[in-house]
């Protein structure tokens, strides 16, 4: 990761650590701090409370509906560990989980968050907080920053960019160097254009994310 300099741009992206979506967007945002002058600043959302409490379940499949119940433990553990720690703790730490949750495909691995916890030096005891709902409105807080701009008809990832909360870029395979320089600029470009709003095509149910 690139060092944070004063003249860089904060760029607020909003993540749940279970999205895989979110994860690779979040790896090409590293590569654009690498030939762009921005920096990535991580901040908390949850899928779960975005479907479960704010879209009240509507439309969710049992399965679906299960994974959204799993999806509290990883995101209160990252929000108990900006407040024991500090925000600059959750671009490390979400690092550590997806890439057990994500490249490793240990997302149902109960042992994922504690190795992760222990992989940027916190203690183990913060895995508690995935059963207790003492950092919820933390999450809240972070989430809606988000979305009360945003809008609830989107997901993760969201990230702020020229001074405008976008949904996405939601893309299968993380651009790598210049070409990732490139996907920002056009980002950019479009997100500065007064009255813009949406710029979209379905996705393909069989496509999936690749974090190879």
């Amino acid at each position: 990761m690139s060092k944070q300099q004063p003249d860089r741009e904060q760029v607020p992206f909003w993540f749940d650590p279970l999205c895989p979506w979110a994860w690779v967007t979040s790896r090409w945002l590293l590569e654009v701090e690498q030939v762009r002058p921005v920096h990535a600043d991580w901040r908390l959302m949850s899928l779960a409370h975005l479907n479960l409490v704010q879209r009240s379940g509507a439309g969710l499949s049992e399965e679906y509906r299960d994974l959204m119940e799993k999806a509290w433990g990883p995101v209160r553990v990252c929000a108990a560990a900006a407040e024991h720690a500090s925000r600059s703790v959750l671009g490390p730490l979400y690092t550590a989980i997806g890439t057990r949750c994500h490249n490793q495909r240990r997302r149902d691995d109960p042992t994922v968050i504690t190795e992760a916890l222990a992989e940027v030096g916190l203690p183990d005891a913060l895995v508690a907080a995935a059963s207790s709902e003492e950092f919820d409105q933390l999450i809240r807080d972070s989430h809606d920053e988000a979305f009360n701009e945003v809008g609830l008809d989107v997901g993760t990832p969201v990230l702020r960019i020229g001074g405008t909360a976008l949904f996405g870029p939601v893309i299968r395979q993380a651009p790598r160097g210049e070409a990732a320089g490139r996907l920002w600029d056009g980002l950019l470009l479009v997100a500065r254009t007064e009255g813009f709003f949406e710029l979209k095509r379905s996705r393909d149910r069989s496509v999936k994310p690749c974090f190879d």
